[in-house]
């Protein structure tokens, strides 16, 4: 086995450790950061229904085609003539009239099996079939900045997530359970890391990333999430804690700049409801998350996108215990202030029986890593050939979707 990929992967549980054990007797402060825009992928684990949060309600087959899973007019508000969005996105609908939220819908990555493991593969590691790259593509994005590279990436959680794995070192924080314990625990890791400066380095950087947490919320025990950290996410109170804390961290003049988040329970085979219910849940705490990262993110909300995507969408019909099944394309979700925003980006295909995937499923006509490519390039200002030959490979290709982040 390599040796530095062990190694690497070593120190990044160490910091994970660290930041969820840290007190403030330890303070290092990050390297200037090579970049000041901000980029925040939130995941949404489990196959978010894009038909439900983004209602095509003026696709003349949207209510046969839904059957009884079809949103009333009461249920969603008008985005524009042709799109809604589900009423529990009442902040993120302000949003997108304020030109700062977008929809992009009808997308998926290259995958069109329905395995939730392989599909999220694809997502991550930004490869045309399952376990095509070991790596992430956000890390190897990451990568293109250089010497600085290991400043930038933020990991939110209990684990990194393939897409955050690779070469380039990242943060990581995840809320603490627990009480803090005594000085002389972080005290002993540093004496023991003092001569070797890739272990040092790492723990005085997880440090600091909690200790920037923990003044985002004044010490007040935050963290208890419920089990392993991604179920709480699906609380409102739980996600605004999250993410004020998040934004904090992003926020800090020397902090890092691009972070990942993930939310599960998307998987809604069952009962998912319609203006209220599980589904509903899940998409009033989305909503808060994404306003309160607006609030808490201050004067750098101006510079951010946030990108929330999944790994494929669901059945267009409602299966029999009023859910759905694993589908194809869904809708992926933009905000933040460098968005270009008030629009619906798609092609829609239609609902029409003749006009899906397989005769069930919402056809794509958009190729998420479009999405991902125009924001590398017109947001994080990495170069256009480097992209394609060294964050996706095999991309030629596949287009940078013009006109999503402002200019």
């Amino acid at each position: 086995m390599d040796s530095t990929i062990s190694r690497r992967k070593l120190l990044q549980g160490a910091g994970l450790l660290a930041a969820a054990l840290a007190t403030p007797g330890i303070k290092v402060s990050f390297a200037a950061a090579p970049v000041d825009e901000r980029f925040i992928f939130v995941i949404l684990r489990g196959a978010m229904d894009g038909l439900a949060a983004m209602p095509p309600y003026g696709d003349k087959n949207y209510q046969s085609a839904r059957g009884g899973i079809a949103l009333p007019s009461s249920a969603y508000a008008p985005l524009d003539n042709f799109f809604g969005a589900h009423k529990s996105f009442a902040e993120f609908t302000g949003l997108f009239k304020g030109g700062e939220a977008a929809v992009i819908h009808a997308v998926s990555t290259p995958y069109r099996e329905r395995s939730h493991f392989d599909a999220q593969n694809v997502l991550e590691c930004g490869a045309l079939t399952p376990n095509g790259a070991r790596d992430g593509w956000l890390n190897r994005a990451l990568s293109l900045y250089g010497g600085n590279a290991g400043k930038l990436g933020l990991s939110v959680g209990q684990t990194i997530p393939l897409m955050m794995q690779g070469n380039t070192p990242v943060g990581t924080w995840a809320p603490a359970a627990d009480g803090l314990p005594a000085d002389t625990v972080l005290i002993a890791l540093e004496k023991l890391y003092r001569k070797d400066q890739l272990f040092h380095t790492a723990l005085s950087q997880a440090v600091d990333v909690h200790n920037i947490a923990d003044n985002a919320v004044d010490g007040s025990g935050f963290g208890k999430m419920g089990a392993g950290g991604r179920k709480g996410l699906q609380n409102q109170n739980a996600m605004k804690q999250t993410v004020t804390a998040v934004a904090k961290i992003l926020s800090d003049p020397a902090g890092p700049r691009i972070a990942t988040i993930e939310v599960g329970g998307w998987d809604t085979h069952a009962q998912q409801g319609l203006d209220k219910g599980p589904l509903a849940n899940l998409f009033a705490a989305l909503d808060a998350g994404l306003s309160t990262f607006k609030t808490e993110l201050g004067a750098h909300w101006d510079k951010t996108v946030i990108m929330v995507a999944t790994e494929f969408g669901r059945t267009v019909a409602q299966n029999g215990t009023g859910g759905t099944d694993h589908g194809t394309a869904s809708c992926a979700l933009l905000a933040g202030g460098a968005v270009n925003g008030g629009k619906v980006y798609t092609k829609w295909p239609g609902l029409d029986k003749t006009q899906l995937h397989e005769n069930r499923d919402l056809r794509p006509t958009t190729d998420l890593r479009q999405v991902a490519k125009a924001i590398l390039r017109d947001h994080l200002k990495l170069d256009d050939t480097d992209i394609t030959a060294r964050v996706f490979p095999g991309s030629d290709r596949v287009m940078a979707l013009d006109g999503i982040i402002r200019t």
